[in-house]
């Protein structure tokens, strides 16, 4: 079911680009997580590599105690703009001070391998970020942040905390999924060239790491929110990747 036209108020370039929760393949349960790890056990993946879910329950009510019954504003700059999987009652354009879009997470799964590993775009300090703020109605709010961390915290990669978002509309305090940087995953102070280097060659069971960066700036430019940053990189990561034999 189509998202309400009040929800695009302030964002009408988004009206009909936003995939609807209830068709998301995002929006999930815990049945998946019981897929997921039969996959990871025939790939050979060590134990512990996802969140366990009593520990992910806890790090939910701890980010959002005090805050269940009020309406909740998320930060989002990447898939979670065009495919939130929750229901939205408000998108905002905003933009995050002091940190960036930055491919600084390192795939060993879905689009990379152990051998040949590709990097996932998460928020890193330095800079600022355009994106957009959703906010969910606060009758929601526990419900569909259940599906949010299922998504999010799926491998305990980021660090879920609130901060100030500026919005044409005024400034707003939102969810902000951070890079956690004391996670194995994190990958610092990646040269441009390595980063471009890394997304070209890596491919996954869920297909070529270059594929996913191509959808982001794709996206970010169909719905009006310009990152210069990714445009460069794109273009270097698509001149390696056809050099690759």
């Amino acid at each position: 079911m189509p998202f309400a036209d009040h929800v695009f108020r302030h964002t009408p370039a988004l009206r009909g680009r936003i995939t609807p929760p209830d068709t998301s393949e995002m929006r999930f349960g815990l049945d998946r997580f019981d897929e997921l790890d039969v996959q990871a056990q025939e790939e050979g993946w060590p134990p512990g590599w996802r969140m366990d879910h009593d520990e992910r329950e806890a790090n939910r009510q701890a980010v959002l105690s005090g805050r269940f019954d009020r309406d909740l504003w998320v930060f989002a700059y990447g898939s979670l703009i065009w495919d939130p999987a929750v229901q939205v009652e408000e998108y905002r354009y905003g933009a995050l001070p002091g940190w960036r879009r930055s491919f600084c997470m390192k795939l060993e799964g879905g689009r990379g391998t152990h051998e040949r590993p590709g990097l996932m775009a998460a928020l890193d300090a330095g800079g600022h970020c355009d994106g957009v703020v959703i906010r969910i109605k606060a009758k929601l709010v526990d419900q569909e942040t259940r599906f949010m961390w299922h998504r999010e915290m799926f491998s305990g990669s980021y660090r879920p905390t609130f901060h100030q978002v500026t919005t044409p509309q005024g400034p707003v305090e939102a969810l902000a999924f951070l890079m956690d940087t004391s996670n194995p995953r994190y990958m610092p102070n990646l040269s441009e060239d390595i980063t471009a280097r890394m997304i070209a060659r890596a491919e996954g069971n869920l297909g070529p790491n270059f594929d996913y960066l191509d959808a982001m700036v794709r996206h970010l430019d169909e719905l009006g929110i310009r990152d210069d940053d990714m445009h460069r990189l794109h273009i270097l990561a698509g001149a390696y990747r056809a050099e690759t034999p």
